[in-house]
This record gives structure tokens, sequence and C-alpha cells, in this order.
């Protein structure tokens, strides 16, 4: 499986998600880093992305192959991460196949009902133990 983690800005959302998800590599699975800056791109890097993406037309072929993309709820919100997400990467996003695990972060005011305010530590926990869950063989 192919596991896209997608964040901007610094990337300490996408790091700390891809070390998180450091043991589903080795289980065989690919955590790609999709920054949508490079220091983003840099830091999933060295939290021990499979391997990692900054050009746009990438990101895009990356997200449509992708069987599972991972970010904050701020990936579906047009010029959220300081601009840095756009119209065309909420599309791709939407369009996607792919199943979306996607935290509510509430940067922009955004509030989601049932999903308690949390710190990120936990949301990344739950994130991480949700994924590892959906990725076990059906027996």
């Amino acid at each position: 499986m192919t596991i896209c983690v997608v964040d901007g800005r610094g990337g300490g959302l996408g790091s700390r998600m891809v070390e998180g998800l450091r043991g589903l590599a080795e289980d065989g699975h690919a955590v790609i880093g999709l920054g949508l800056n490079r220091a983003s791109a840099e830091a999933m890097a060295r939290a021990g992305a499979t391997s990692i993406e900054t050009a746009p037309q990438m990101i895009q072929c990356r997200l449509d192959g992708a069987d599972m993309i991972v970010g904050s709820l701020s990936l579906l919100m047009p010029g959220s991460m300081l601009g840095e997400v756009t119209p065309v990467l909420v599309q791709t996003l939407l369009e996607s196949p792919a199943k979306k695990v996607l935290l509510p972060l509430n940067k922009r005011k955004v509030e989601v009902v049932g999903a308690e305010g949390r710190t990120l530590d936990a949301l990344i926990d739950q994130a991480v133990q949700r994924i590892a869950f959906l990725l076990r063989p059906i027996a």
C-alpha cells in the first residue's frame, strides 16, 4: 500500500505522522512525504519517509496513485497553510479514490462537530492507530 502524508509550512505535522508510520513502512507499505514546500518535504525525509515529492505535478501524480492520504483537515480549505493549499490540490485530493485520514486541527477556526479538542500528540496517535487498523488484512 502507498500512504501519502501531505503537509506544508515547516512539516511539523507531516514529519510526526511519518515518524509514527515508520513501522508500517517496515511492513512493506510505502510512506511518501508530499511537501507543499521544500522545508516540509525535508522534514518528512528526516523522519523516515520512503520518498518525498515537492513538485505540484508529482504531488498530483502521487495522490492519484495513493491508497491512503494523511494530513490535516486544512488540506480541504483552499488558501490554508499560508496559501500553500491551492484549489487544484483540494480538487485532486477530493477526486482521489484513496482513503483520507484527516486530523481536525483548528487553526482556521473550523469546528468539526464530534471531534473534541485534543492535543496534536493525541490526534497523531489516534491517526496512526486508525491507519494501522485500516491496513490489517481481512481474515
